[in-house]
């Protein structure tokens, strides 16, 4: 009964596959790397480049629109993420911290733009490269402060019982160079993959169901609709809790590197 009040067409393609996440080269034959993932972290970059070079280009005592922006942005990142959980000595990771915040947060943005409504992040190589970069860095950070064998103390040893170490070093090995890279981008993978699908499943669906020929379909569908409308505005609000909370971590791994105890 209900799918003869739907008759929803078979030659629609739905619902989405992980297809979506895997496109063509835009230039078949010579650039296979180049995507529209690609394309989208280019644009990202160059937006941000662009943004903060005129926000700068004529800085005054009082900002304009656009330099306050970036000073905001820049002051956001310097004292409520560095400083808070670094300490002082984290103002000096400011700029990579913004840069970080900005580019995450463009390239999140892109999965609810019109006609791009995608995430480059939704592709589970660009987290895992901005992840390496974070992990890198703070490895070095400390190994550079303490050196390697007190770093690795620091990182592996924590204050407990002898006994109890043959345990808890494997555990902390495991959670410090493994469970960190791995969970920090996957968090913002699966939340923009799955924010993704959410979105193209109500969208694609109320599509399919305003072309059924059912008396209950298009009702159904402009719903679907609706409530897209609705996610893409929860959407928005994950894309910015996403990106800061990558930063967080990385501030937070920073200062764990750079800390004299465990």
């Amino acid at each position: 009964m209900v799918s003869q009040a739907l008759a929803v067409p078979n030659d629609v393609p739905f619902p989405p596959t992980v297809e979506e996440f895997f496109p063509s080269a835009l230039v078949h034959g010579t650039y296979p790397w180049f995507t529209k993932f690609t394309l989208y972290t280019w644009v990202a970059v160059a937006l941000i480049v662009l943004f903060y070079l005129v926000a700068y280009r004529n800085p005054k005592i009082v900002p304009g629109k656009a330099q306050w922006i970036a000073e905001s942005i820049f002051g956001f990142t310097r004292t409520n993420i560095a400083g808070e959980m670094i300490g002082h000595e984290g103002i000096r990771f400011a700029p990579y911290l913004t840069t970080l915040l900005s580019f995450i947060l463009i390239t999140n943005l892109f999965s609810i733009i019109p006609f791009i409504q995608i995430s480059p992040n939704a592709h589970i190589a660009f987290p895992v490269m901005l992840t390496i970069i974070s992990y890198v860095l703070f490895n070095y950070l400390g190994i550079r402060k303490h050196g390697f064998g007190k770093y690795m103390k620091n990182s592996l040893i924590p204050p407990a019982p002898g006994f109890i170490l043959p345990l808890l070093v494997p555990i902390e090995a495991f959670s410090t160079f493994i469970v960190r890279p791995i969970t920090l981008s996957l968090r913002l993978f699966a939340n923009m993959f799955a924010g993704h699908m959410i979105l193209l499943v109500f969208t694609l669906g109320g599509f399919v169901l305003f072309q059924s020929s059912g008396f209950i379909g298009k009702p159904i569908g402009v719903f679907s609709w609706l409530l897209a409308i609705a996610l893409t505005f929860l959407e928005a609000l994950v894309i910015a809790l996403q990106s800061y909370v990558f930063v967080v971590l990385t501030s937070s791994y920073v200062s764990g590197a750079l800390a004299d105890e465990h």
